[in-house]
């Protein structure tokens, strides 16, 4: 399925699921728009927020920051709760190197954090 390029403001359903500023969703593609609908109907999704955490990274010798689009806390199968912080990209710019930097310091974030990190593509998302 193609990545649209559209832009929104997404309203939850259960908004006592949404760990941010309720006022503040907003979805850059298709695909995050889903994801945002997954996160509000699925009874496995605890709490979920978008572009709440801020990372800083370095890049070519600049200071940048960086807004995952997701975190996540999930009940599995065997009950229990795992966090994880997920990106939502189109999967050829899974190797440029803008992402490869800052998804290394995401993996770092997550580490320090006790959160696993998560990169979906159209092939996890359909």
């Amino acid at each position: 399925m193609k990545n649209v390029a559209i832009r929104g403001k997404f309203i939850p359903k259960k908004p006592e699921k949404y760990k941010g500023k309720v006022n503040r969703i907003h979805y850059r593609s298709m695909w995050e728009r889903r994801f945002m609908l997954y996160c509000d109907r699925s009874p496995n999704i605890l709490e979920w927020s978008s572009e709440e955490i801020h990372i800083p990274y370095v890049l070519d010798d600049k200071h940048r920051n960086y807004y995952p689009d997701f975190l996540v806390r999930v009940k599995q199968k065997d009950d229990k709760e795992v966090t994880f912080m997920i990106e939502i990209k189109p999967s050829y710019q899974r190797n440029w190197s803008i992402n490869k930097s800052k998804w290394a310091y995401a993996r770092a974030y997550c580490k320090e954090h006790g959160y696993e990190f998560k990169v979906l593509t159209e092939k996890e998302l359909f």
